[in-house]
């Protein structure tokens, strides 16, 4: 389906429709942006933790088991 086509369905709908169409549409930009800026911050950090170990020392604790004192 086109764009113009969209634009021309969307036109048609009632008001409220439109509206959730908008907020829907905004949230999935936002999802979709800041997984972006995630995969972009990951690979320009993924070589200064994969050579230096004092940014990883401690997941070495990750399977140690812990417990809370009552």
């Amino acid at each position: 389906m086109q764009a113009i086509n969209i634009i021309q369905e969307i036109q048609l709908l009632p008001l409220d429709k439109k509206f959730w169409i908008v907020e829907e549409t905004l949230k999935a930009i936002k999802k979709e942006e800041t997984n972006r800026l995630m995969e972009l911050a990951v690979s320009e950090l993924y070589a200064d933790y994969a050579t230096d170990k004092e940014l990883t020392a401690f997941t070495e604790l990750d399977l140690e088991h812990f417990y809370e004192t009552k």
